[in-house]
């Protein structure tokens, strides 16, 4: 079959990711060749202290991104798709977003970036014993209720932006076992929420005055190739505008960034991890055995089928990194130079390499909001040096650039103390654009080979376009497992570049490192002092 006869005939897949920066579409044929792409861009808000979108954003986005998936299909197969075989939505992971008995939002949407329930987070982790983040849902939830948040009284459904979106377009409340274990903790052998955890928060919401159970709360819990529902009529109108795109299509269920990461990088299985790197960037190990203990630096969570994975997230990436870009290019605009963005990145990264291993003794923190690895509860960007540090734009683009991975490098420190074994890392999102730049950093920082493959520009989008392959592949073979799917159906002779760290390249990032921990008082004291 042609692309053109899988599009025409609705053979094909679509994934849909809601990314912090990107509203991407995939389609791809049933076995996950790429035939078309769309897009569309956006940004979070600061609102009252909270880093949030609004979900008219969100649907403007998701129909605008759809239309530019038509668009890009029409002109190039000179079809438009009326229907597809499965599709998938995957989103950004954890946040909070409570709705009323009547589908009705009843309070701002807070994203992953938002580091303001210490004092839930704390309290659940000593409860649960077991690390709840300052972003999981549940100590967004569990703040509220210690802040009396009025709107409380009127909860009936909580859930992820995938976990909307999905409920939007199918009416069904359920979640993919990766981004719910960004919710609540999962249970690997049940893959649903952890009973005896489920029990003990009913108690403490049972104390605060309310009615309401978790489970009841909560979207129902779905692993990997299990059918999530059908896109309804309703559902087909909110994404498609023209009306073309009929209702009854097969869907997954909808997924967590994370998850979709693990997909389109192959990192499903022990002993294998990747890193994503753009807007946030954090490393997802997947473990062969439980932690020893829990650490209030490392997440533990689920792959899409269930699977444990240990991840070090740092919420800032190369937010900070991109505005110092657009600085130089603003200079190149002023004195008559280049001023193409892609050139001046190239450019820029490429001069990186030239930099002494250490980066000079320049330092930057890329803070915009809080990292609780780093203990910083708010976020100052900073870019720090001593008298004596070389300062030349080598070294500066170097420091910038190993900056973003600092916070994800210090929960990698931990795992590897606790044993963890990594038999191949994968590098994927848009610190990886500039061939061998970021791929040399983070081989510096994790001290292993660092893999990139030709399919890892295709994102999440692809990943979750992967997982909905996957619903209509476990239809024929209910006993594919995921990791055998990806590695046997989709990655098998795939192409990628690897790259080995020298030992002067982890010597340097190790001394950046040293430095970077001790100048960790300076980001708290700025966080402190300037408000």
């Amino acid at each position: 079959m042609t692309a053109r006869e899988c599009i025409e005939k609705g053979s094909a897949v679509c994934g849909i990711e809601l990314g912090s920066t990107n509203i991407k579409a995939v389609v791809t044929d049933p076995a996950g060749h790429v035939l078309a792409s769309g897009s569309f861009g956006w940004e979070n808000s600061y609102v009252d202290g909270i880093w949030t979108y609004s979900l008219e954003e969100a649907f403007a986005g998701l129909r605008a991104c759809y239309a530019s998936l038509r668009e890009n299909i029409e002109k190039q197969y000179g079809v438009t798709p009326a229907s597809f075989g499965a599709v998938g939505i995957s989103a950004m992971m954890h946040g909070y977003l409570p709705f009323d008995k009547n589908g009705k939002q009843i309070s701002m949407f807070q994203t992953w970036r938002n580091t303001n329930t210490q004092e839930a987070a704390d309290v659940l982790t000593e409860l649960f014993d077991f690390n709840i983040p300052l972003r999981w849902s549940i100590a967004h939830l569990y703040q509220c209720m210690l802040d009396r948040e009025e709107h409380l009284k009127d909860l009936a459904f909580l859930t992820t932006l995938s976990g909307c979106i999905h409920e939007r377009l199918t009416g069904e409340k359920v979640l993919g076992v990766n981004d719910a274990s960004g919710m609540f903790p999962i249970d690997p052998e049940t893959k649903d929420y952890y009973e005896k955890m489920v029990v003990q928060f009913d108690e403490l919401a049972e104390k605060e005055g309310y009615a309401w159970k978790l489970r009841d709360v909560l979207p129902k819990v779905l692993p990997a190739g299990e059918s999530a529902g059908v896109l309804s009529e309703e559902g087909a109108a909110l994404l498609d505008e023209t009306g073309t795109l009929k209702a009854g299509i097969p869907m997954c269920p909808p997924e967590g960034d994370a998850g979709t990461g693990m997909m389109a990088t192959n990192t499903v299985t022990q002993r294998t991890g990747n890193v994503s790197a753009g807007t946030s960037t954090f490393a997802v190990i997947i473990l062969e055995k439980e932690l020893s203990r829990y650490y209030r630096e490392i997440d533990v969570f689920n792959a899409p089928d269930g699977s444990l994975a240990a991840q070090s997230h740092g919420n800032n990436g190369t937010t900070d990194l991109n505005a110092w870009v657009n600085l130089f290019r603003e200079y190149a605009e002023l004195t008559g130079g280049d001023t193409d963005p892609g050139r001046i990145y190239e450019a820029l990264y490429r001069q990186s390499l030239k930099g002494e291993a250490d980066c000079g003794g320049l330092l930057s923190y890329c803070f915009l909001a809080g990292e609780s690895v780093a203990g910083a509860n708010e976020g100052r960007p900073l870019f720090v040096r001593m008298p004596e540090s070389r300062m030349t734009l080598a070294n500066f683009m170097r420091a910038h650039i190993y900056g973003s991975l600092g916070v994800v490098k210090m929960g990698l420190d931990i795992l590897k103390e606790e044993g963890v074994q990594i038999d191949r890392i994968m590098g994927h999102g848009g610190f990886f654009k500039t061939k061998e730049v970021g791929q040399r950093a983070l081989a510096a920082a994790v001290g292993a080979p660092v893999t990139v493959m030709e399919t890892a520009g295709e994102g999440g989008a692809w990943g979750v376009a992967l997982l909905a392959c996957y619903l209509l592949a476990k239809q024929e073979e209910r006993e594919l497992t995921l990791a055998d799917y990806l590695e046997n159906r989709i990655f098998a002779g795939a192409e990628g570049t690897t790259i080995a760290p020298t030992q002067e390249e982890i010597d340097g990032f190790d001394a950046f490192m040293e430095a970077y921990r001790a100048g960790l008082a300076v980001e708290k004291a700025a966080a402190e002092n300037l408000k």
